[in-house]
């Protein structure tokens, strides 16, 4: 029988075995008709490794819980609606989860496929967008944003300093959003007889102050020089290449999927729904002007995504611009958006630095906050991990320059499966 059992043994590589068969011989005992074992170290070493991956599987599965039970207090403590959230561990999306509600007026449940208007964020698609098309040398960083635009941009108080268009993407460009950053009109001086309001007293490349309308105009700049409405160059160069859902046009987008944004009252302690985060902007798109009317679409704000798809991007520019064999832009274009131009702030293009977000790291990424809305998307480039986090309704506030919901909660992640 041995010689008929080890044949198996040596084919599935156990090693080792052991067998008895016995037969119950009608009187309330068994009666052993046969045993048979065979021992060896690989058995032992097959026997191990099965025990250790058991106790990695239950030890994991203990980890999750234990990340989910403190989100979820995280969440009660800060009166969250809903939180969507995504960890990346060495190039992987190694956890996704959706909590509490995608609306309240229905009391639907969030879910990964859920999608939100994630806010600032939406910057480093533009100035992904725009490293391309320097790339293939049609503008450059250091070109007259005056000249590219085809109208004056001039601070009046400095009308000998050109502004290029690295100013304008590092907020360095001494502009601001007094006027208003929905149109460009507010900063054309054939348009509005105040566009001298939309600069500040220092010099253009002195100082920073982060201002919106720099990248609305960023966006109408996509349009201008590659011919593309901004909303379908995001997603044919940077969505599509990385297979992810998204985009910045509402009708493009399964309207199902929209997470309500709520606006959180700090006084009464209410929620009010902000539809507007999605309004589709029909009729203003139909008198589409290309390379005038692009604020529309909000590149300084308006991408939609889910966070499982924001982890997807966020690897591409932790790793120097390429994932998973697909590269959006250079290894020198991806270090060039992360390195501070603005010391001081640790802003780069459309990607900051912040030292104190996770003790001991120098994290990498952006935040967004609009409508109720709070979302970031922070990595370590040279770690290879990373952390997403979008709530679509809370009650949180700035501790030294961090949104609270931030800070706890990617800490918290960071804790359980990083750390």
């Amino acid at each position: 029988m041995g010689n008929l059992i080890k044949p198996y043994l040596d084919s599935y590589k156990l090693g080792g075995i052991a067998i008895a068969v016995t037969k119950n011989n009608g009187s309330g005992s068994n009666k052993s008709l046969y045993t048979y074992s065979m021992n060896s170290h690989h058995f032992r070493r097959f026997f191990f490794t099965f025990l250790l991956l058991v106790s990695v599987c239950v030890y994991g599965a203990s980890q999750t819980d234990k990340a989910e039970q403190d989100l979820k207090a995280i969440m009660k403590q800060l009166n969250m609606v809903g939180l969507q959230v995504a960890v990346v561990k060495n190039n992987d999306i190694i956890y996704t989860h959706s909590f509490g509600r995608k609306d309240l007026e229905n009391d639907t449940p969030l879910t990964d496929q859920n999608i939100f208007r994630i806010a600032s964020i939406s910057k480093s698609f533009s100035a992904t967008s725009i490293m391309q098309l320097v790339e293939a040398k049609k503008i450059s960083l250091d070109d007259d944003f005056s000249k590219l635009m085809g109208f004056q941009i001039r601070n009046p108080k400095f009308p000998n300093t050109i502004i290029t268009l690295k100013m304008v993407m590092s907020h360095t460009s001494s502009i601001n959003d007094s006027q208003g950053y929905f149109t460009i009109d507010v900063i054309n001086p054939e348009k509005n007889a105040e566009w001298a309001k939309c600069f500040n007293d220092y010099e253009p490349g002195k100082d920073y102050q982060y201002c919106n309308l720099n990248y609305n105009m960023v966006g109408t700049l996509i349009e201008k020089t590659s011919g593309e409405r901004f909303d379908q160059y995001v997603k044919h160069h940077i969505l599509d290449p990385l297979k992810i859902y998204g985009g910045y046009c509402v009708d493009s987008l399964d309207n199902t999927r929209f997470a309500t944004l709520y606006a959180y009252d700090s006084v009464t302690h209410k929620f009010t729904s902000s539809p507007s985060a999605y309004a589709p902007r029909r009729e203003e798109i139909k008198n589409y002007v290309m390379g005038y009317s692009t604020p529309i679409f909000s590149p300084t704000g308006g991408m939609k995504i889910s966070a499982n798809d924001l982890a997807k991007y966020m690897i591409m520019h932790m790793n120097g611009g390429s994932s998973k064999g697909v590269t959006i832009i250079s290894s020198k274009s991806s270090s060039l958006m992360q390195t501070p131009i603005s010391e001081e702030e640790g802003y780069g293009l459309a990607i900051s630095n912040l030292k104190d977000l996770i003790p001991g790291k120098v994290m990498t990424g952006h935040t967004g906050s609009a409508y109720g809305l709070y979302s970031a998307m922070f990595f370590h480039p040279k770690e290879k991990f990373g952390i997403v986090v979008i709530t679509n309704g809370c009650n949180t506030h700035l501790v030294n320059g961090i949104q609270l919901a931030h800070r706890m909660i990617i800490n918290s992640l960071y804790d359980h499966f990083i750390k």
